[in-house]
């Protein structure tokens, strides 16, 4: 084990928000996994999804494998598994839902994505495999509601993706993060322009109705002019989504041991790609994604990441109610990620039965979490949402916010908080100047599994 400090151990000032860095962290979810610890005991599952809403439930499935590491990723994959792990870890996610849904009978399952690592990985036959635990052990009804599918390019065939689309997945989201050779290479990314755009072309004929492509910026060597090609040759596709990453380096990652930063280039980056977007009809939806002019976003059951909850299934993958989220320990070393895999494939089928391994949410968090997720979106905070919530006012509970709107950050009116552009290009520094003192120390306080 080592410990090593959070990159959010130091809380930002005011006016490390104007003047600092944009970029502290990419905030996805709250709290992030590094304020997770084994809980004092067990908590049986029907305990802690007793009180719970059940009719619009986010169900996902994690498949923690690729075929190589990127040097930016810091996810919980392992590159180059043998077929055997594959299987024995399918059939371990099997038992888990199958355990899963004695507790959350009748659930309704209004999203369904698959995440990694990289599903599309998998064998047409494991893929198949996996489809099948969300239909038949867990009930969810794939042609019903929005479903997404993570892929990379050197991994999609025909055949994986005709079975992907029979099986109702309608989103298809590609990382392909730079068409350019050099940027690829800087970022730690083994690909060939050719499978790139071999893909695509799959994904479309396959007739995917929304096709995500994600996109990297500040690789270290990469210019303006380099990012604005690869833009341009993402639009010739007219993909329905494009998100654009800022590239960071994190602990324990390829990239992370070259000590190397490139901070100046990516705030412009970001800027030249948002108004190449912006004048192209996209509609920009949070700091990182876009729509396309006739893209519509999801359609389905009403679902909402704020106050619906998330069923995780697999290593690796978040579990979250309000007042409990849940998950396997995390890794990022290759050894680790491995250690922990093998933990969850042994596992007794019983162990299933209860959550060990998480945070317990208090009313505070609770709160934050939900302005977190509200703020850093366009469309902000509805102050009557979060009212009918928590029966507070989200200014009486965070007054801080007040300075983000007497810097500039923010607006304020009587129904809604929205980031300002220059907010919201701040995002990842608005949202970890957010997190409540006992996430922050937490995850200052975190140690590393390194075996």
């Amino acid at each position: 084990m080592t410990g090593l400090a959070h990159p959010v151990a130091a809380r930002p000032t005011l006016s490390d928000l104007v003047q600092g860095s944009p970029f502290v962290t990419y905030v996805y979810s709250y709290p992030h996994k590094t304020a997770h610890r084994p809980l004092p005991a067990p908590i049986p599952l029907d305990e802690v999804w007793a009180e719970e809403r059940r009719e619009a439930l986010f169900l996902y499935f994690h498949v923690p494998f690729c075929r190589s590491r990127c040097g930016f990723c810091n996810l919980f994959s392992l590159a180059g598994p043998d077929g055997e792990l594959i299987d024995g870890y399918i059939r371990q996610v099997r038992r888990q839902a199958e355990r899963t849904i004695r507790v959350l009978k009748g659930a309704r399952f209004a999203r369904l994505a698959i995440g990694g690592g990289t599903p599309t990985l998998l064998s047409v036959d494991q893929l198949r495999w996996l489809l099948e635990i969300a239909t038949n052990v867990l009930g969810a009804r794939p042609h019903e509601i929005p479903v997404s599918v993570e892929a990379s390019p050197v991994t999609v065939s025909g055949e994986k993706l005709a079975l992907l689309r029979e099986f109702g997945c309608d989103r298809l989201s590609l990382g392909v993060q730079s068409f350019d050779p050099r940027d690829s290479l800087a970022l730690g990314r083994p690909q060939q322009e050719d499978e790139i755009r071999g893909a695509i072309e799959l994904a479309r004929r396959a007739g995917f109705p929304i096709l995500n492509i994600d996109l990297i910026y500040g690789a270290c060597g990469q210019n303006i002019a380099r990012w604005r090609k690869t833009v341009e040759e993402t639009l010739q596709y007219q993909p329905e989504e494009i998100y654009l990453y800022p590239l960071y380096v994190r602990p324990l990652t390829g990239l992370g041991g070259r000590g190397q930063s490139w901070d100046d280039l990516r705030l412009e980056c970001y800027r030249e790609a948002r108004a190449l977007l912006l004048d192209r009809g996209y509609r920009q939806v949070s700091f990182r994604m876009f729509l396309a002019p006739a893209a519509t976003g999801e359609e389905g059951p009403v679902y909402c990441c704020q106050e619906d909850g998330m069923v995780g299934m697999g290593c690796g993958a978040r579990s979250y109610t309000r007042r409990l989220h849940y998950s396997t320990p995390y890794a990022v070393p290759r050894s680790a990620v491995r250690g922990v895999l093998e933990e969850f494939v042994g596992r007794p089928a019983e162990s299933f039965n209860q959550a060990d391994h998480g945070i317990v949410m208090d009313a505070e968090d609770q709160r934050r979490r939900y302005t977190i997720l509200s703020l850093l979106q366009v469309e902000g905070l509805s102050r009557v949402a979060y009212r009918q919530r928590f029966s507070t006012d989200v200014l009486d509970d965070l007054p801080a916010l007040g300075e983000l709107e007497r810097i500039g950050l923010l607006e304020i009116t009587g129904a809604r908080l929205r980031l300002t552009a220059a907010g919201l290009e701040r995002s990842d520094a608005i949202g970890p100047w957010l997190f409540s003192e006992r996430v922050r120390r937490l995850m200052e306080s975190y140690t590393w599994r390194t075996v």
